[in-house]
């Protein structure tokens, strides 16, 4: 298994992080497109340990038997699709249950310890990349050569999630919405192992007001500038 440990690789790595709603997914995949990168989506990993988790009936609070199930099972996220051992879970990984439980399961020091590795090793095995998530520019790549923090109002975060519950055909009060992005920002920003912050050295982008192909564009010129791609 690849060592959490080993030298961290700084080459081409974009680093995207921010809470849920922020526009991390979009703005990553149009940065990637743009630079002619692979982007990973390091959030869905965690979503598909807590799948695993919750299929297996396994106690959500069992930090080793999470971690397990993140170490025996095989986990990939390429070209967009989450798989398990080979299985499409795009859908699956999205629905409330697995949003409900995410954040319990990723708070876990020993689960992020597998996924972190596997993160690294996946830009060793692509030599660059967009990597978005909560903990890249903190945690997985700190010495990234861009990092970007982007945030968002608490109403326009409950707008957007709420749109794109609609979108797959659930509907949802955004009440409900904002209050469940409440609870999810206070877990992942109150974590002990690697708590959702802005690096010291990232840019931070409020995209309330921001059309996404302006954020695109600005953070692609920045990561030429960087030497990226």
């Amino acid at each position: 298994m690849t060592d959490a440990t080993a030298p961290v690789p700084d080459e081409m790595v974009v680093a995207i992080d921010g809470p849920s709603g922020s526009g991390k997914s979009t703005i990553a995949r149009g940065v990637a497109c743009a630079l002619g990168l692979q982007v990973l989506d390091t959030g869905a990993m965690y979503r598909a340990v807590t799948l695993l988790a919750l299929e297996h009936g396994t106690d959500l609070g069992d930090e080793a038997a999470c971690a397990a199930l993140a170490r025996d099972h095989v986990i990939a996220v390429e070209d967009g699709d989450a798989t398990i051992d080979g299985r499409n879970v795009n859908a699956e990984i999205r629905g409330p249950d697995v949003t409900a439980a995410v954040s319990s399961v990723s708070a876990h020091p020993a689960v992020r310890s597998v996924l972190v590795a596997q993160q690294r090793a996946w830009i060793r095995a692509h030599g660059a990349g967009v990597v978005e998530g909560r903990d890249i520019g903190t945690v997985v790549f700190p010495a990234a050569r861009l990092k970007v923090f982007l945030t968002a109002s608490d109403d326009e975060r409950a707008r957007r999630r709420q749109r794109d519950e609609a979108a797959s055909a659930r509907e949802v009060n955004v009440d409900d919405v904002r209050s469940s992005l409440a609870r999810r920002d206070a877990i992942d920003s109150g974590r002990v192992a690697s708590p959702l912050r802005a690096a010291a050295d990232a840019l931070v982008v409020d995209t309330t007001d921001l059309g996404i192909d302006a954020v695109v564009t600005d953070l692609v010129e920045r990561a030429r500038a960087a030497g990226i791609a």
